[in-house]
């Protein structure tokens, strides 16, 4: 059993714990003549941690691979406001000797459920085409196995196995509360939207030692593939609205909003703008909400810098519960 996680890692501890191994890099000294350090990342379902290795780094370089899990011994030290772990020996694990659920974030709700919410969300579509397109994918038992398991992303928003489903899930939600705003809205073609907007993620990302894209993911992205699933299953469907298909398939390419964010189109129907700021929101306020609920002190009011935000985030400050008779001697 794993016993220390990166959330336990403090400056001055000893480790000696398990760890997938993300990323590594060998780097020159700035004096030349002392040769290279390897600089890792290294990660469990807690969180990721810079690591070093000052000595021997091109051999140890050569024994390591990213993607596996590794076994560390070293210490925590603080450089530059900012922790790290200096490492004395490390070397591949072995099979058995560590859990992989250790290894990769999941989703803290229950899947079981959230599978429940998705069918039903399904059973309201009451547009029979709609309803056919839907149950190609949501009656495949293959196609539903990784749905369930696949992150939403590989860092930014629901990062986690079982990330995907919990995004869906949470943007269907949010739609229900839009419609009662806007009765204008298409139901039946948000919330299909709502359904098929992120399927090709379930061919993005692969998870089996840690959250990675394939490469038809870096190649292609899930917008595209997205599409791409959509498609085949519509060219089996020869009596489907060619409208109401075009307007599903401008959904599905235009909900990242902008070109530099992914999307061929920007949105350009009530539907696909509805998508695009309801799937926007549930990823934003997830992405806050893992910043600070994984912020590495949570007694201080402010996460680490975040490179992505570009911003510190402020988690608050907590007030201290006070008796009555405290309170009284403040008064």
């Amino acid at each position: 059993m794993k016993k220390q996680f990166v959330r336990d890692l403090r400056p001055g501890a000893r480790v000696l714990s398990f760890f997938l191994l993300r990323r590594k890099q060998l780097e020159p000294f700035r004096d030349r003549t002392r040769g290279e350090f390897l600089t890792l990342i290294l990660s469990d379902r807690t969180g990721e941690i810079l690591a070093r290795v000052w000595e021997d780094a091109p051999e140890v370089d050569r024994r390591l691979e990213a993607g596996q899990v590794v076994k560390v011994l070293g210490r925590v030290e603080e450089y530059l406001d900012r922790w790290q772990v200096i490492v004395e020996k490390i070397r591949p694990a072995k099979e058995g000797e560590y859990a992989l659920a250790d290894m990769i974030p999941a989703t803290e709700r229950d899947v079981a459920q959230m599978l429940e919410e998705v069918r039903a969300a399904v059973a309201e579509v009451e547009n029979p085409h709609l309803r056919a397109l839907l149950s190609a994918f949501f009656d495949d038992p293959v196609f539903v196995a990784r749905f369930s398991q696949a992150p939403a992303a590989r860092r930014v928003h629901h990062a986690y196995l079982g990330g995907l489903l919990e995004h869906t899930v949470e943007v269907i939600s949010l739609c229900r509360h839009l419609l009662t705003l806007y009765p204008q809205i298409h139901r039946d073609l948000l919330l299909t939207g709502a359904l098929l907007h992120d399927i090709g993620k379930i061919r993005e990302y692969t998870w089996e030692t840690g959250i990675e894209y394939s490469d038809e993911g870096r190649l292609l992205g899930h917008v595209v593939m997205s599409l791409q699933m959509v498609d085949r299953v519509l060219e089996g469907m020869p009596d489907f609205p060619p409208d109401l298909a075009l307007r599903l398939r401008h959904m599905l390419i235009s909900h990242h909003g902008r070109h530099e964010w992914g999307s061929p189109r920007r949105p350009q129907t009530l539907e696909a703008a509805a998508l695009h700021y309801v799937e926007d929101l549930s990823a934003q306020v997830n992405r806050f909400q893992r910043i600070i609920a994984t912020r590495r002190d949570p007694t201080k009011p402010w996460t680490e810098y975040d490179t992505l935000l570009g911003r510190y985030l402020y988690a608050g400050r907590e007030e201290e519960d006070l008796t009555v008779e405290e309170e009284e001697r403040l008064e």
